[in-house]
C-alpha cells in the first residue's frame, strides 16, 4: 500500500483522478526555506523530509512525498503567514510571470525524484480583488496565496507547464517514478515494453534517479 505523507486534499484529488490506491500519513516537517538554497533545491529537500518522515513510521512500504513552491524573483513565496501577508503576495504576482516548483519523492527500496517546473502570468488585479479573493478563505493555506483550480483561475492569463504540477502533485512525474519503482499505474491501451511512454532506465534524462536511502527507526 503507498503512503502519501500530505494532509492536501489537492493530492489526494489528483492520486484518485489516476486511479491510485493509497493511505495519508500525517507527518510534521518544518518548511523553513534557508536563504542560501535555491528554489529548486529547497522544493527537493522538503520532498524529501516528508516522504522520509512518513518511511520512518512506515518503513515497510511506499511513501509519496511532495513540495510546491511560488517562485517571484528567484524566492519561494510559501504559504501567506495572515491576511496582510496574502494580499501582499496576491499584489506582488499581479501583471507578472511566476514559476511554479512542484517536487515529488517517493522512497521505496530506493529514493527517487522528479521536479517539474511551469510558468504562470497573472493579469494585473487590484487591492479590492485581492482583498475580495483573501476573503473568500480559499487563498488561506496555498502557496502563493492562490489556488488555480479555484476563483484564482479568473486571475491567469497564460500558464506553461504542468497544470496539476501547479495544483500540487505533478501527475506525469508521479507516474514516471511509480513505474521505475516497479508499483505500476493506471495504463491506457495495452501494455507494452515500455509502459507509460518512458524510457529504457540506462537512457532516461532524468534529474535524479534512485538514490541509497537510509532512516532510523
Amino acid at each position: 500500500m503507498l503512503y502519501l505523507a500530505s494532509q492536501s486534499p489537492r493530492r489526494r484529488e489528483l492520486l484518485e483522478q489516476i486511479g491510485v490506491s493509497y493511505k495519508v500519513v500525517r507527518v510534521n516537517v518544518d518548511e523553513t526555506w534557508h536563504p542560501a538554497e535555491s528554489p529548486e533545491d529547497y522544493v527537493r529537500r522538503i520532498a524529501k523530509a516528508k516522504a522520509g518522515a512518513g518511511k520512518e513510521l512506515h518503513p515497510e512500504q511506499p511513501v509519496l512525498g511532495a513540495d510546491t513552491s511560488v517562485v517571484l524573483e528567484n524566492k519561494p513565496c510559501g504559504k501567506p503567514r495572515d491576511r496582510q501577508d496574502g494580499l501582499e503576495m496576491l499584489l506582488a504576482l499581479s501583471g507578472r510571470d511566476h514559476r511554479v516548483l512542484s517536487g515529488v519523492c517517493l522512497i521505496h527500496e530506493m529514493l527517487h525524484y522528479r521536479l517539474s517546473e511551469s510558468h504562470v502570468r497573472f493579469r494585473r488585479i487590484s487591492r479590492n480583488e485581492a482583498a475580495a479573493y483573501w476573503d473568500t478563505g480559499e487563498p488561506v493555506d496555498k502557496a502563493g496565496a492562490y489556488a488555480i483550480q479555484g476563483l484564482a483561475a479568473l486571475f491567469i492569463r497564460h500558464i506553461s507547464g504542468s497544470y496539476s504540477g501547479i495544483m500540487g502533485l505533478p501527475l506525469y512525474e508521479t507516474g514516471e517514478i511509480l513505474a521505475e519503482a516497479g508499483l505500476g499505474s493506471v495504463r491506457l491501451g495495452p501494455a507494452d515494453a515500455n509502459p507509460m511512454g518512458t524510457v529504457a532506465p540506462e537512457k532516461a534524462p532524468i534529474q535524479a534517479r534512485g538514490e541509497k536511502f537510509g532512516y532510523s527507526k
